[in-house]
């Protein structure tokens, strides 16, 4: 006799045909065991596109996201790429031209709300396109767009217009982007909520899509967010990723800065100002990190000792389940305007031209790069 869990495995949802589970709900294909006695049984995420208008958010490991887009490449097609102005070098995804082909990429750049009001918009526009080439992207044009505060939308859609042509859009980007979100206002925009939802499946890997089908007969293709470890966003609990996502306007906290000195950020991470002449640093973080200033030659004893009680959060027990810290030591060129990123934790700003020898310290895995000031 065939148990239930065998069962379940033949059940495939009748939206995206990917092959149902009850075990795991952030994973493709996750459907409550009360459902699957339902007619016909459907993925929890095409039962949300298609009675609440409402697409969540589903993640896949690197790979089987890689073998997916390697199959656009084959196509012709328009990229619209979601990545996070709040965490620009860890959203996007490293390789993506590789992967696509000659497709072109839409670049959407999401919670812009979270930069100061007085930002120079053309000058970030300008960032993202010269960061974006850096990173070997056919960029077509580049949106500046906040889901939260629903405004940029109207241009990405006026740009989708002016640049699919006859070809299917494929919509990309990795967690805690805003993904859904556009993903829900495409369906809003396009789709006929009566209309089934169609399948796609490609060779060679379990992943399925939803379809958004357009007049035209092409399709919008939502495919599941990728999970990149290198953020921090990906390593912390639930409750500090409250903590470390800003959800307003980030508030520049400027420290000048004499040589030997450090400030932790609660007990996430922490800078140094190993060598160079007084000069001022500017820290963009999110306002639930409490950033204390210390001595470099007592930094390692006090993070010893008060990590998780005066420099936290998180928690001794979180910070127990994280790795270890790296050291990476950067020298920075006179004359350069610089900015010291953390993936997933926010970055801090190097004002002075005159250069310096500085330190970041976090958790192993994490991406910590040097590049130029977005602001």
């Amino acid at each position: 006799m065939t148990d239930k869990r065998s069962e379940e495995r033949e059940f495939r949802c009748s939206g995206c045909g990917i092959k149902l589970q009850s075990e795991e709900q952030n994973k493709p294909g996750y459907t409550p065991q009360q459902a699957l006695t339902r007619e016909p049984v459907i993925c929890q995420r095409c039962f949300r596109i298609k009675n609440y208008n409402e697409s969540s958010s589903v993640t896949v490991e690197q790979d089987e996201f890689l073998r997916l887009l390697s199959q656009i490449g084959g196509k012709e097609a328009l990229v619209i790429h979601i990545v996070d102005i709040f965490d620009f070098h860890g959203s996007v995804i490293s390789g993506l031209q590789r992967f696509i082909g000659n497709n072109s990429v839409l670049l959407a750049v999401n919670k812009i709300d979270l930069l100061p009001k007085v930002t120079n918009w053309n000058k970030v526009r300008n960032w993202v396109q010269k960061e974006a080439k850096d990173l070997g992207l056919k960029v077509e044009d580049v949106v500046l767009c906040s889901a939260k505060q629903n405004s940029g939308f109207d241009r990405l859609l006026e740009a989708l217009e002016q640049h699919r042509g006859d070809r299917d859009v494929y919509v990309v980007g990795s967690t805690n982007v805003g993904k859904s979100t556009l993903i829900n206002r495409l369906i809003r925009d396009y789709s006929d909520l009566d209309q089934e939802l169609t399948v796609s499946r490609y060779p060679g890997t379990t992943l399925d899509m939803v379809h958004i089908p357009l007049d035209d007969g092409r399709s919008i293709i939502d495919t599941p967010g990728i999970m990149y470890p290198s953020r921090y966003s990906e390593l912390v609990s639930p409750q500090d990723l409250g903590i470390i996502l800003p959800d307003k306007p980030l508030k520049p906290a400027v420290y000048q800065l004499n040589e030997g000195q450090t400030i932790f950020f609660g007990g996430f991470g922490r800078f140094d100002f190993v060598q160079g002449e007084r000069q001022s640093f500017t820290c963009f973080v999110s306002g639930r990190i409490p950033l204390h200033r210390t001595k470099l030659e007592r930094a390692d004893e006090l993070f010893a000792n008060h990590a998780g009680e005066m420099l936290a959060p998180p928690s001794k027990e979180s910070l127990e389940k994280l790795p270890d810290w790296t050291r990476h030591e950067f020298r920075i060129a006179k004359g350069s305007r610089t900015d010291l990123f953390i993936s997933g934790l926010g970055w801090i700003k190097v004002n002075n031209e005159a250069g310096a020898v500085v330190a970041v310290h976090a958790p192993k895995g994490i991406k910590v790069l040097v590049r130029p000031s977005l602001i």
